[in-house]
Formats: C-alpha cells, structure tokens, sequence
C-alpha cells in the first residue's frame, strides 16, 4: 500500500492580511517534512472561485515549488482540469513538471462538478464530458516527438510540436478524479488510476476496488493511445497523535471539509453564492452548536485517532486491496503543527508497516493477467460518496448583497 498527502489548501474566513502567503509556505513544509518522511505521492487539486473551500487554482505552480525542495516523493495533479484549460497548456504544463522534478509527475485529469468554476471558462455541465474526452484525445499525441494536429468539436488545434516533452515514457501515471462509483466503473473502463475523492468504508472501498477492476480488465475502451495506470487510490480524513481523543481534538478541519462538500452539494449544479455573500466558516460553527452528535459521529470515520487505532483501521482497508490511501490533513483550520505532528506520528509508528505488501502486488498480477478472476459485486448498498458517518446539511441561502 501507498500513502498520499492530499492538498485542497482550504482557508476558512475570516482572512486577513498574510492568510495566503502562509497557507502556502506552511504547505511546502509539510511536503517538504512528508518527502523526508517516505511518503509517497502528494496530491495538489485545481479549483478555481471557492472562497474557503479551496485556494489552488495553479496547482502547476505549487507543484513546481515542491519539486526544489523534495528528492523522491511523487508529485501529482490531482487533477488537472480539461473542461477550463486548452490541451496544449496541459501537455506543456504536465511536461515541465516532469522535467522539474526529475520524472516524478503524476498527471490527474477531471472535469470539475461546479458552474461556478466552469461558466466563466465557457464551459457547462451539460457538455464537459464530451469536453473532457476530446481532451484526453487530443493531449497525448502532443508527448510524443513528433508534430500534432486535432480537430474536433471543441478544439480545433493545427500542426504543431507541443515541446518540451516529459521526462517519463510514453507519459507521466494517468489518474482521473472519481468522487461517485460510476466515475470509478469509468476510469477503469478508460484505463485511467482513479483517484476517489469520496470518503468511503472498507467495506464499500472492497465493493469500489472489484467494480474498477472488473471494468478495466472486462470493459477496457481507451479514449486514445496510452499507457493504462491500474491503480486505485482512496481519499481519508486523517490526523494522527498519541490518543484518540487528543487526534479527534485537533482533526476539526475534517468535519468542515465535510460540511462544505455537503452545503454546496445540494445545490442546482453546485452553484456557489456570489463573492462575499456567505461565510461558510461562520455556517459551519452554527451548524456545529446545533449538531454535536453527528460532529462527534464524523470524528470516528475516516483515519482519525491513535496509531493504534489508525493501524486497526489500515488493516481493513489492506484487506479490500487499495493500492493507495491518500490522507486528508490540510483541511479548515488544523494547525500547522498538529499536521505536522500528525505526519510524523504515522510516519514512524503506522505507516512502515503497511508500505511493503507484497501480496497486494501479487494479487494485483493475478488480477490483470487474468488468473484472478474478481465477482460483480452487488454496489447498490456502496453509492454514498460520504460514507456512513457523514454529515448532513440543508444548505442556506446567501444573503443579499
């Protein structure tokens, strides 16, 4: 098993003066600490317009940063939006990297589930699918050395050479973001590593793990000609320290983090407010003073609490074959050094022991050539992005302004 860290990089109101700068210094230190520690990936999303929820939009940037001052520890894009950016700055901008970081990019792609993010862009909800394939088409005849020409529905791109090209042959991994179990189905069936950003049990993470490789090896249909990446990654909230009070003390940001996908999530296409309409911070505490059950309920899912707890926890997770955890840290206004503290802990004391499985990597062998052969599952009872301790919100409307 693997372990990722996971960077939305969050900032609940209020701000003030340096907010930002700070976010993003302390970020770095935390890969930097994460690197030296023998974590293996980091995950950096591209969001663009939501206040609180996520301050990324230039994951490339950041990413860059990262790779001068890191040594091994595999920098991913998690993801790279097609709906908003053109397929050659995509090209260009993953071929950097590689070549920044010495061959460690992972390249995500997604589509982005908001119009708040994708009206401005020109982009809807209604086509960014069809967007987002004739992206996939079009990007990766640009690594290869050689000119390419695409001209479709929504691209219409002549002869050129996209340079410079990545470091990794044929390309960097391909992810795609999957936060339901029909994307995961779908990035089997392309092919693609799913990185699930859903918060699920081991037991739906089993169901999840045989409906994403019954797809890739049963339904395979590549969007164009790649190298495929079998490779299943799940998002966990996460802290670590030495009881499991103290973790759940200081792991508040998990339950924000719930609280924000919830609030917009029931919302016509996930529409955001207008700018400075709302303070989800502020909606977040009142929700809290009115549901300290369900807050207390969240801080038991997820990998919150005591190494020993955390190491429980793991081992069914090991079982449903994960080949990655991504841990879920930098969320609403966890401390830089508590995160910290919380890398270190389960870096020494947990995460050692579930590195090296040799048998998650003969039965992953076994799965793509075929000798295992995996049941269809049942995943109706599995389709709750949230998982079973997840919050529920009625979401307000802005105030006028």
């Amino acid at each position: 098993m693997k372990f990722g860290i996971f960077y939305e990089l969050q900032l609940p109101r209020p701000w003030v003066a340096g907010d930002e700068l700070a976010l993003y210094q302390n970020a770095l230190s935390q890969m930097e600490l994460a690197d030296r520690l023998g974590y293996d990936h980091a995950w950096v999303v591209e969001h663009h317009f939501l206040e609180e929820y996520s301050h990324s939009p230039s994951p490339e940037s950041f990413l860059a940063a990262a790779s001068q001052r890191t040594k091994n520890i595999r920098l991913g894009h998690g993801i790279l939006q097609l709906t908003t950016n053109h397929p050659a700055r995509v090209a260009e901008r993953v071929a950097v990297l590689d070549l920044l970081s010495n061959g460690r990019c992972e390249f995500g792609m997604g589509e982005s589930a908001s119009i708040t993010e994708l009206t401005p862009f020109g982009r809807d909800m209604e086509t960014k699918k069809e967007v987002f394939e004739e992206a996939v088409a079009a990007i990766f005849p640009m690594f290869r050395d050689a000119g390419s020409e695409h001209h479709g529905k929504y691209f219409d791109i002549p002869l050129r050479n996209v340079v410079p090209k990545p470091v990794q042959k044929p390309h960097p991994p391909l992810w795609m973001a999957c936060s339901q179990l029909p994307t995961i189905e779908r990035a089997g069936r392309h092919g693609f590593g799913a990185l699930g950003f859903q918060f699920v049990s081991a037991d739906a993470a089993h169901a999840w793990v045989h409906a994403y490789y019954n797809a890739m090896t049963k339904r395979l249909a590549k969007l164009a000609d790649y190298e495929i990446n079998p490779n299943m990654a799940l998002v966990s909230f996460f802290m670590c320290a030495k009881t499991d009070e103290e973790a759940r003390a200081r792991a508040d940001g998990a339950t924000f983090f719930q609280f924000a996908l919830r609030f917009y999530g029931a919302s016509q296409n996930r529409q955001r407010p207008a700018p400075y309409t709302v303070n989800m911070w502020d909606e977040y505490n009142k929700w809290k003073r009115e549901n300290p059950e369900a807050q207390e309920a969240a801080l038991r899912g997820g990998l919150i609490g005591s190494p020993e707890t955390i190491r429980r926890k793991l081992k069914r997770f090991q079982s449903s074959h994960i080949d990655q955890v991504i841990l879920l840290n930098q969320a609403g206004k966890n401390s830089h050094e508590h995160i910290c503290e919380s890398l270190e802990l389960f870096g020494r004391e947990v995460m050692p022991e579930f590195q090296n499985d040799p048998a998650q990597a003969e039965w992953k062998q076994g799965v793509m050539s075929g000798e295992i052969k995996l049941e269809e599952i049942d995943t109706e009872a599995f389709t709750d992005r949230y998982g079973k301790l997840a919050i529920n919100v009625a979401p307000v409307k802005a105030a006028a302004g």
